[in-house]
């Protein structure tokens, strides 16, 4: 395990301050607050540590740049495809898909991950669904890939 810093300390408040998941980018800014002189390179190397340890987790989605939760148990996602802004979804994890799939494949399960995706309030009010994407069937927003962070 590695040593305590002050800046660990600030990026790990940080983290947990928020249920938004937040970017690098993020976390940076709100650390700068606490901490003017502190670094975007600080901020990725710990916040890669503290992911490291399990400490938080890091998510990876679509695209997007990662993401961090604070939340480690096990629990779903739900994605904006407007903005890019996740959220924790207030259901209980199915592990019932874990049985099939292992039923279905002869593999040994360690684990699944759902992630749902929509458009959170803010864009459902500034854009207007368009069409399913052909090639995923996903609703088409008319956002570019990546969307817009959120601050």
């Amino acid at each position: 395990m590695s040593r305590r810093t002050r800046q660990r300390q600030v990026i790990l408040e940080v983290v947990r301050s928020t249920m938004d998941h937040p970017t690098a980018d993020w976390v940076h800014r709100q650390a700068r607050r606490r901490l003017p002189r502190i670094s975007l390179g600080t901020v990725y190397r710990n916040l890669n540590q503290l992911a490291a340890e399990g400490v938080i987790r890091e998510i990876h989605a679509g695209g997007h740049p990662a993401r961090f939760d604070a939340n480690t148990g096990r629990h779903y996602h739900i994605r904006c495809l407007g903005c890019g802004r996740v959220n924790d979804l207030p259901m209980s994890v199915d592990t019932r898909l874990e049985e099939e799939a292992a039923r279905a494949m002869s593999y040994r399960i360690l684990g699944h991950q759902v992630e749902v995706l929509g458009l959170c309030p803010l864009c459902q009010a500034e854009t207007p669904l368009i069409e399913n994407d052909s090639q995923t069937g996903v609703p088409s927003t008319g956002v570019p890939r990546g969307g817009m962070e959120r601050s």
